[in-house]
């Protein structure tokens, strides 16, 4: 059934009041479908559609529903069926939702839940955000070395239902060290008296719990696994961190980089939650810094403004020599922000970068001069001392422009600040004023300008 079909049957049975034919609708549903359905609702017909769900059904939708969403259902609940809900979640996806509710009513939730959801969930707070150990989940499958193969399969058998995955069993030893891991279908496969010690896969690659979640996300990117382990300081098991939780860090922090990249202080929520004063605070600090910064811009014009008395001509081409070194560095700038986010690109390899960045700018640099040379002898009609002066400087302005732009992230990587904040907005205003002052420095030499 198409989404649009489906959901005008979702408001048609609300509106009519047709409740038991939209509990069965639903229930025909998958569940990632219904929430995604539900998040189309207003808020009075998306807890409406919650209470009319199986209880088995509704703890699964409310774990594809965004944070908003649960909290709004969370609070509009009584605190032990609350409670309920918050007990079938995976104590990953029930952190990330406390996490975000005022202290008083996680305490009271929190309280009603079941001792092994409290623990779990409480392990899981104490990390900081943003850290493998605070995204990881601790619902795995554990096996000591000493099983055999169908102890083993009888023991996921009697935990797996509550496990993110059985696909990769962890193998432990008395004091919870990680010692290797074993696919179920190598269990399957093996002979039944088979210890688990001897057909373990030893070399295991494992996350440390402070480890930063955009490195999480590279490790996956690595090593291409559906799931990895994550240990503490002593190599005890402590959780795991699955596919699906990667694929939201990338997401996230992706919309972070574009968002610094844009100039923009970095926000959690959607923009259509985010409200308009929210919006504004987030903009106005990088703006107001870019306007004072483009003041500089105004002065190198106001210092050369008698000499640019004498060729006026000069003067309408400084916006077309600013937009194209602005440009130049903001190409070189997101290519490199890309290259250091994804590994492709370290410290080590800034001479290596900084070569090609000349080459390609000389080419650049070269294209863009001989063509405006052609335009500005044959359209413009202006002399060649004043083709010649804008020409070069083009060539230099791209030149300096990618220069600027690979320097900038990589300097800002290696002093430990993100490179996405060194992005367009940031280097247009740099290159802006270098363009200028190497305008004028030219003309000076061509022209005898200021001279």
């Amino acid at each position: 059934m198409e989404d649009k079909n489906s959901l005008e049957i979702i408001r048609e049975f609300l509106e009519t009041k047709q409740y038991t034919k939209l509990r069965q609708h639903l229930s025909e549903m998958n569940e990632a479908d219904i929430a995604s359905q539900m998040e189309e609702l207003e808020e009075e017909d998306i807890l409406k559609c919650f209470r009319i769900l199986p209880k088995d059904l509704a703890a699964d939708v409310f774990s594809y529903l965004d944070l908003d969403t649960q909290q709004n259902i969370i609070t509009s609940m009584s605190e032990r069926d609350a409670a309920s809900i918050i007990d079938n979640l995976m104590a990953d996806d029930a952190a990330d939702l406390l996490e975000e509710m005022p202290a008083n009513m996680v305490t009271r939730l929190l309280a009603k839940a079941s001792p092994e959801t409290r623990r779990d969930i409480n392990h899981l707070l104490r990390y900081p955000e943003d850290s493998a150990g605070s995204i990881m989940t601790v619902e795995y499958v554990d096996l000591k070395e000493n099983l055999t193969v169908n102890q083993a399969i009888e023991r996921i058998r009697s935990v797996g239902i509550d496990s993110e995955t059985i696909n990769i069993c962890y193998v432990l030893d008395m004091q919870r060290h990680l010692l290797g891991t074993v696919a179920l279908r190598y269990l399957l496969l093996s002979d039944g008296e088979e210890v688990i010690g001897d057909i373990m896969h030893e070399n295991v690659i494992a996350l440390t719990t402070m480890m930063d979640q955009e490195e999480v996300a590279k490790q996956f990117q690595k090593y291409d696994f559906i799931a990895m382990p994550v240990v503490d300081n002593e190599n005890r098991l402590v959780g795991i961190i699955t596919v699906d939780d990667v694929v939201d860090i990338l997401q996230e922090e992706t919309t972070e980089d574009m968002e610094k990249m844009a100039a923009i202080l970095p926000t959690d929520k959607p923009y259509m939650k985010t409200s308009t004063f929210d919006t504004y605070r987030k903009r106005i600090p990088w703006l107001l810094l870019l306007m004072v910064s483009a003041t500089f811009t105004g002065a190198i014009i106001s210092s050369f403004e008698e000499a640019l008395s004498v060729y006026a001509a000069l003067i309408a081409y400084i916006p077309m020599l600013m937009d194209t070194g602005g440009n130049a560095g903001g190409q070189a700038s997101v290519t490199i922000i890309r290259g250091l986010s994804l590994g492709e690109i370290t410290y080590k390899d800034i001479f290596k970068v900084i070569w090609k960045e000349v080459r390609v700018a000389f080419f650049c640099g070269l294209s863009l001069a001989a063509a405006n040379f052609a335009k500005l002898m044959i359209f413009d009609r202006v002399g060649v001392a004043v083709a010649l002066t804008v020409c070069l400087t083009l060539v230099f302005a791209v030149l300096v422009a990618m220069l600027v732009g690979c320097l900038l992230p990589i300097g800002a990587k290696r002093l430990g600040f993100d490179p996405a904040v060194m992005a367009s907005p940031f280097i247009t205003t740099i290159v802006d004023a270098l363009s200028l002052l190497l305008y004028f420095r030219i003309a000076t030499l061509i022209l005898g300008i200021g001279s």
